[in-house]
């Protein structure tokens, strides 16, 4: 999973919460985000991308500290 801006993420698919680690350290999860949505994420090249495009301003979420 190599990719300029995610440094890692995880899915707990009971809770459809998305937690990513970006490359800056800043950590966040993402509420309510369909397995299908994820497992799409996992297929696709750029992760940056695909979070940008479909994830990051269509879902709630928190930042952790």
């Amino acid at each position: 999973m190599p990719s300029s801006v995610i440094r890692s993420y995880e899915y707990d698919g009971a809770e459809q919460r998305l937690d990513i680690e970006f490359v800056s350290g800043r950590r966040y999860s993402y509420f309510d985000v369909p397995e299908s949505l994820f497992d799409a994420m996992r297929r696709v090249t750029s992760k940056g991308s695909f979070f940008n495009r479909r994830i990051r301003d269509h879902y709630p979420f928190v930042e952790h500290a």
